[in-house]
């Protein structure tokens, strides 16, 4: 079974050979991250496939003192807390085994041009279990829909609050799945559930599929990207965010990495 990163892959070379034959493009295609001419229905060139293929890779390293994570009171929410056999634990800043930072967005903020992608026709879930959200921090397209669900059979409601884009509350009192989109691009929005005040998660919104979380060892990969030159940016909801410019060429992989933490320069 393909992993979420190779169907991700699978899905953007199958998007840009779509370009190519929508504009009427035959063999050599453009190099760079160039493009040419098109409206918003229109038609995009300067793609590339898998076989000019680029590659960012990298990790977010941790740098400070270590951070203590607090234990969450469930004591008057039985459903949820019999979910655990342990006090869950706060997760804002989680550090992992290997000195990196997990729950790091990662994704490409410049360098793409006019190149354009359709919205994913399969949403992303956001699950409420043991009145924790899961994910805690996750990336979707402009449009693409997020499926919330709520597999605690409790009360929850789910409070969007974001600068850029229209805003929901909305109340979910069984198990149940209710589904939302956004409609502008915009990093770290929240979402929190005023009945349990310690839930909280983070979604960013991006016009393309080059984005990225990090989770148990730190690192992100971006692919498979047009040759070109690009801005990474990281974001952390503690931190703040960093960037880098990377250049990469045909069929070429660049790491680069980033440092999180009260120590960081």
């Amino acid at each position: 079974m393909l992993s979420f990163w190779d169907r991700r892959a699978e899905f953007v070379s199958l998007t840009l050979m779509a370009f190519i034959a929508a504009c009427g493009g035959g063999g050599g295609g453009a190099s760079g991250d160039s493009a040419s001419g098109g409206s918003a229905e229109g038609t995009m060139a300067a793609v590339v496939d898998e076989s000019t293929a680029a590659t960012i890779t990298g990790a977010v390293a941790f740098s400070g003192a270590p951070v203590e994570a607090k234990a969450i009171d469930m004591s008057e929410e039985s459903v949820c807390a019999d979910k655990y056999s342990m006090p869950p634990m706060t997760q804002r800043v989680v550090v992992n085994d290997n000195g990196t930072l997990r729950n790091v967005f990662i994704y490409v903020k410049e360098g793409l041009g006019d190149l354009t992608f359709p919205t994913p026709s399969e949403p992303v879930v956001l699950d409420q279990d043991g009145c924790r959200y899961h994910p805690h921090v996750f990336g979707v397209q402009v449009g693409q829909d997020i499926t919330i669900k709520n597999s605690d059979g409790v009360l929850h409601n789910i409070n969007s609050k974001p600068s850029e884009n229209r805003g929901f509350n909305i109340s979910q009192p069984v198990v149940m799945e209710t589904t939302r989109s956004f409609r502008t691009p915009e990093i770290g929005i929240p979402l929190e559930c005023d009945v349990h005040g310690w839930m909280q998660a983070y979604v960013s919104v991006v016009e393309h599929p080059y984005f990225a979380v990090t989770g148990e060892d730190g690192s992100f990969s971006l692919t498979p990207l047009p040759p070109g030159t690009y801005v990474i940016e990281a974001w952390h909801d503690v931190y703040g965010t960093a960037t880098q410019e990377v250049t990469v060429g045909e069929n070429e992989e660049a790491e680069i990495a980033f440092t999180f933490g009260d120590a960081a320069a």
